[in-house]
Order: structure tokens, then C-alpha cells, then sequence
């Protein structure tokens, strides 16, 4: 309760300082989630200001996810300033289904877009990023980008990266110039549905290759390369989708030699890398035939478009910056001028830790309510695989806790094989507070207690 802010740092009127006060706080770490603030009275005394400025600054504060009010209680930090997603049905209580990191309070994405687009238009200007920019990025920012990675990709290369608007359109411009309509890609057994989408639209086939709990197994990567002779090898060896399997280190160093030994390429799809940073890229390990796509949206957030791609050698960028330029032209300027000026103040990193705490905390509470079922997961990963009893077909779990509110992806989605297993991906980030992720755990636990047709929770 005593909490009071210091707002002669911040511009505008009292209330809005207050607001921004507050944000930064939570952001910092002196305010907490939870925390009870002081109340309106108590805080207009202790900054000798209106009673109806504090009103309004808790207002509008509650209106920006930072702050909730409860009746006979009082006024507390918010657990997360997430909306309710515009696509998802009034029948989705809770949304297992999209794969979106959390957005807890302390990554306080509001005040951040607000002060780092101040902090743009301060330095040059709103409207220079409303015009056409050069595809792939400017030397600018592929060297601010390449700074950022360098801790965990040492020998990268600035002019080697790409600047691409997510990470999907280049996974469909590295197929465009790696591939010809007929021609195989090696993936795992259960892929990126992306991937999928992109290769049936190219024309390209997939092999698959077998899994384990650490993912592609080198043997089968191994015998499918001499087989299938494919121009790349798709895989996501950090907390891959939809297994969450991780590659050890040896695991990573024989793969590598597999794919070099092949005369192939690796496409590597770091989606997932920055909320494990001690892990190291495949990439690094033949930098010579690599392409590593190391997105955002999982890491920050998806809507931002933005995600760095790095390639071999030179030709490989001018050809995938051409590709670039005639599917998409460019990353959206603004995403990415926000982005590098996240990465230049420390924001970025700030988001990535803040998103990266809330993730374990939520693998924890799945842990404990899913007691006794079997599934896989890292600790701090947005989403776990599910394996269902005999009885329950991936679909009609999927269709049962729908009933129930609930919305999952049954392993079909993601299935190269034809023959997908009994589970399905469990994605923890989207519920917008423990609450809702509780409750949604808690369906699916006592769906899976009983067999088919037995219970319908509501």
C-alpha cells in the first residue's frame, strides 16, 4: 500500500504521468502482479493532486489490462493486459488451440509499442516508414538484427541475413529457390503445418522421418537421405511443434554431420530458441548449408511480422531477397523499425525474459494438474504434446472438450504419415489469465479420466 509513483519524468497531463508511472513500475519490477495499489484517496494525498486524477489515471490504467478493481477488495496489478482475441467464438472459453506466447504484465506490450514508436518519431519521423524500403531490410538493421543474434549465433553474418516479414513466407520463398514441383524435403514425422501448406502449394513432397523424445532420430534422417535424395531437411530442434522434443547437443552435432555427409541443406526453424538461449542452433554447426529462420512471434508476439533469416553465403541472399521482393516485397517498416528500436533500448530483451518467466510459470500449473497423464513438454515452452489413452481418437477429444469450452489441435494437423497418433498439442499461452488456464486444464483432466461418451463438464 505504499506505492507512489514518480511522475515528473513523464510528459503530458498528471493522469496520463501517473498511467505511464505505473506501466513502468510493473515493467521494472517494483510493482508486482497481484500487488495492491494504494487508493484513490491515498494516492491523490501522497502526490497532492486532484481526487479525480487519480480516478482517471486508474481508469484509463484499467483500461490499458494494467490494473484490476474488485469490489470490496480494492485495486491490484493485473496478471496480464491480453484482450480477447477477435477471432476466437463465444462457444472457446478457453483457447488451447493458437500457439501465441502469454502476455503477462510485466512484458507491458502497450507502454512499450507507445514509448518506442515516441522514440521513433522523435528520432525521424513517423511517415519515413509509411514509403516503400528495401526488401530484406536495410544494412541498418540487418547489423542491429546481427548483433542481437550474436549470442547464439557468434560467427553470424549481417550481410548474410534477411530481414523477412515471419517467418512463413520465408519458409515458402527457401522452398521456391531450393526446390522444384516433384522434388522431396525430409521433415519429422509431425511438422510445422506451415510447412506443409507451403511444400502441397509448391508441389514439393515430404518425407518423413521417424521421432523420438529428443526428435528426428539420425539413424532414420540417415537412411531417408540416401533414400529420397531430398534438396533440404526441415526441422525445429528446440521445443519442436508439436512434439516440444529438444535436441541435446550430441544430438544436434549428428544430425549436422548426417545432412553435411548428404550434400543437402537444413532448413532450421528457431521459432521456439529464445525462450531456451543455452541451446545452440544446428546452424552453427554448418553454417555452409544452413538456412535459420529465427522468428518473433513466439518469442514476443506473432503480429509484429517480422523475423531474421540467415543464409549460406551471399548468392543465397541475393536470390532469397529477390524471392522476397516478388512474393512479399518487404517486411512492414514500422514492425520492424519497433523491433530495432526494442533491440537498441533493451526492450526486447526485457519482453523475451518477462514472456520466457510466465511460460515456465504456466508449464508448472500443467504439470501439477495433469498429474498422471502422459505428456511432453519443456519448462518453459508454450505448448505440450498430449498422448491420449487408446480409446480416445485425437479428433474426438478434440470435439469432447469443445463441448466443454475448450479448444485444442488433434495430431492430424500436423501428421505426415497418414497414420497421426492418439494425442493432441496443448497450447498454454493463449488462455488470457491463470484462471482461464486452469479452468481449461482442468476440462481436459477430467475429460481424460473417463472414456469416451461418459462426461460432458460445462
Amino acid at each position: 500500500m505504499d506505492w507512489v509513483p514518480t511522475i515528473d519524468a513523464w510528459p503530458g497531463p498528471v493522469y496520463q504521468r501517473i498511467v505511464e508511472a505505473l506501466a513502468a513500475d510493473i515493467a521494472s519490477g517494483r510493482l508486482a502482479r497481484g500487488e495492491q495499489l494504494p487508493t484513490h484517496r491515498a494516492l491523490s494525498k501522497a502526490l497532492d493532486v486532484d481526487l479525480t486524477t487519480v480516478t482517471r489515471a486508474y481508469n484509463e490504467a484499467r483500461r490499458r489490462g494494467l490494473l484490476d478493481a474488485q469490489v470490496g477488495r480494492g485495486t491490484f496489478v493485473a496478471e496480464s493486459t491480453a484482450r480477447a482475441p477477435a477471432f476466437v467464438t463465444d462457444q472457446v472459453k478457453t483457447d488451447f488451440s493458437m500457439n501465441v506466447p502469454p502476455q503477462p504484465v510485466e512484458a507491458n506490450l502497450d507502454m512499450r509499442i507507445s514509448h518506442g514508436l515516441a522514440e521513433i518519431r522523435e528520432q525521424a519521423g513517423l511517415t519515413a516508414f509509411l514509403n516503400y524500403q528495401q526488401p530484406g531490410g536495410s544494412e541498418h538493421d540487418r547489423i542491429i538484427a546481427a548483433q542481437w543474434l550474436k549470442r547464439r549465433v557468434p560467427q553470424i553474418d549481417a550481410e548474410k541475413l534477411i530481414v523477412y516479414p515471419g517467418t512463413q513466407p520465408a519458409l515458402f520463398n527457401i522452398l521456391l529457390t531450393l526446390t522444384q514441383p516433384g522434388d522431396t524435403v525430409v521433415c519429422e514425422t509431425l511438422t510445422y503445418p506451415g510447412l506443409r501448406a507451403a511444400a502441397a502449394r509448391l508441389g514439393v513432397k515430404l518425407a518423413a522421418v521417424a521421432m523420438d523424445e529428443e526428435g528426428a532420430i539420425p539413424e532414420a534422417l540417415e537412411r531417408a537421405c540416401a533414400e529420397h535424395k531430398p534438396k533440404a531437411v526441415y526441422l525445429i530442434p528446440t521445443m519442436h511443434n508439436p512434439t516440444a522434443a529438444t535436441m541435446s547437443a550430441a544430438r544436434r552435432k549428428a544430425i549436422a554431420s548426417i545432412i553435411r555427409a548428404a550434400g543437402t541443406a537444413l532448413i532450421e526453424d528457431d521459432a521456439y530458441g529464445a525462450l531456451d538461449p543455452s541451446l545452440s542452433p544446428i546452424a552453427n554447426l554448418i553454417p555452409e548449408r544452413s538456412y535459420l529462420a529465427v522468428g518473433l512471434s513466439k518469442s514476443i508476439a506473432p503480429a509484429l511480422r517480422v523475423s531474421f533469416l540467415l543464409v549460406p553465403d551471399k548468392t543465397a541472399q541475393v536470390r532469397l531477397v529477390s524471392a522476397l521482393q516478388a512474393t512479399a516485397l518487404m517486411p512492414p517498416p514500422l514492425m520492424v523499425a519497433l523491433v530495432m528500436q526494442w533491440i537498441k533500448n533493451g526492450a526486447a530483451d526485457q519482453i523475451v525474459s518477462a514472456i520466457r518467466s510466465e511460460a515456465a510459470g504456466r508449464q508448472r500449473l500443467a504439470r501439477k494438474i495433469l498429474d498422471g497423464q502422459s505428456f511432453a513438454a519443456h519448462p518453459s515452452g508454450h505448448h505440450l504434446w498430449l498422448s491420449l489413452p487408446p480409446e480416445w481418437d485425437g479428433s474426438e477429444f478434440a470435439a469432447q472438450v469443445l463441448k466443454s469450452g475448450v479448444a485444442i489441435v488433434a495430431a492430424d494437423v500436423f501428421d505426415v504419415t497418414g497414420k497421426p497418433p492418439h494425442a493432441a498439442r496443448i497450447s498454454l499461452g493463449a488462455p488470457r489469465t491463470r484462471a482461464e488456464l486452469v479452468r481449461g486444464l482442468n476440462v481436459l483432466a477430467a475429460t481424460l479420466r473417463n472414456p469416451p461418451g461418459a462426461v460432458q463438464i460445462v
